[in-house]
């Protein structure tokens, strides 16, 4: 992709996070932390983009028209898709946004495309020669998006080095709880150390691939780990709860998909099917590795929280969790050969399987 393509294809990513029009002032922020934390990369100036979206200097059939292979086309469509979907759901006004998309990137049919006027004719063409692709990603990104948080946990075939001990985080362990508050798991605390590490490892393998649905993948597997950490307690959960925990720590569903994708799109990686192993593999490990951190950081957090009766505070929360944040990712490079070895086992149709409840 071009440099004005990148910056074409993260300016509907911006547009998409804000088409529902009911985005919350924490989210909004979160959207724009992530602009600055990706500011300096290939020159793009994200925080640019994210003000004249903000101030509505951009709109959808501009960003479009600047989109010229039929390939770029098609990503970006497929990373606005997944911006809508990050949340588990579209609304009205997000499906009215990605219907509008698909007419101005030629992506509804031959005879939509056509009516796309704005864009120039030989770019229509370009959109008419992948027509339909828009409505199959949608159903696929859909069902991921939607997958049922009481499936069975896709890490379990994770294995983890011979030998080797289970970290276990400190912050958590300083968080105040008392014997009486304490619930009884039903898993042995080792076993949920070793759990948790599991998860982290397939999310951050799952990142090193270079399909939009592998990016999006991760967030219900993060909902699902922290569904079965509730359970393991007592707690049956619904989505909306565990929402609203993810919230609590400071974690947005949009805004982290906006993040692995962009800093994948930047780094060359996304939309590189079959390369991300033997091509970009090696570049995105060392760029990133920020799914393994959540993911371990979400698991021990959320393993304390209701194992001390959901007693904690939000500011106990979010510290926490920023703290174990920072031992995951001191602890990614040592992982980073299970991650590697475990996406080499992996591809799209087996990321599907797994969201719906099937195994590594």
């Amino acid at each position: 992709m071009t440099h004005d393509e990148i910056r074409a294809t993260l300016t509907l990513c911006l547009l998409a996070s804000f088409a529902d029009g009911e985005k919350h002032e924490r989210e909004r922020e979160q959207i724009r932390q992530v602009a600055e934390g990706l500011a300096g990369a290939q020159g793009v100036n994200l925080p640019g983009l994210y003000q004249e979206v903000l101030l509505r200097r951009v709109d959808l059939a501009s960003a479009a028209a600047r989109l010229t292979s039929s390939e770029a086309r098609q990503l970006a469509y497929e990373m606005a898709v997944c911006v809508c979907d990050a949340d588990g759901h579209t609304s009205p006004k997000e499906d009215a946004f990605l219907a509008q998309l698909r007419q101005a990137l030629g992506l509804a049919g031959a005879g939509a495309a056509t009516q796309a006027v704005s864009i120039a004719p030989a770019t229509v063409a370009a959109g008419a020669a992948v027509a339909g692709v828009g409505a199959g990603f949608d159903a696929q990104a859909r069902a991921v998006a939607d997958a049922p948080l009481q499936a069975a946990a896709p890490e379990a075939g994770i294995q983890l080095p011979a030998g080797a001990s289970v970290p276990h985080p400190a912050a958590v362990d300083a968080l105040p709880s008392t014997a009486a508050q304490r619930r009884p798991g039903a898993l042995p605390a080792a076993e949920m150390d070793s759990k948790i590490l599991k998860a982290a490892i397939l999310n951050g393998a799952i990142e090193l691939l270079p399909e939009n649905l592998s990016t999006l993948a991760i967030i219900p597997l993060q909902m699902r780990l922290v569904y079965q950490i509730g359970q393991s307690y007592g707690y049956e959960l619904d989505r909306g709860h565990i929402k609203d925990l993810l919230a609590a720590l400071g974690v947005g569903l949009t805004s982290q998909y906006l993040e692995e994708a962009g800093r994948k799109l930047l780094g060359g990686l996304l939309g590189k099917a079959g390369k991300g192993i033997f091509g970009g593999l090696g570049k995105q490990a060392v760029s990133s590795g920020m799914s393994f951190a959540s993911t371990y950081a979400l698991g021990h957090v959320a393993n304390q929280y209701y194992a001390g009766g959901r007693q904690l505070s939000t500011d106990m929360l979010k510290d926490a969790y920023q703290h174990v944040m920072q031992d995951g990712r001191q602890l990614q490079a040592r992982y980073l050969p299970q991650m590697q070895d475990t996406a080499r086992g992996l591809n799209t149709a087996k990321i599907l399987s797994m969201v719906r409840g099937g195994g590594v």
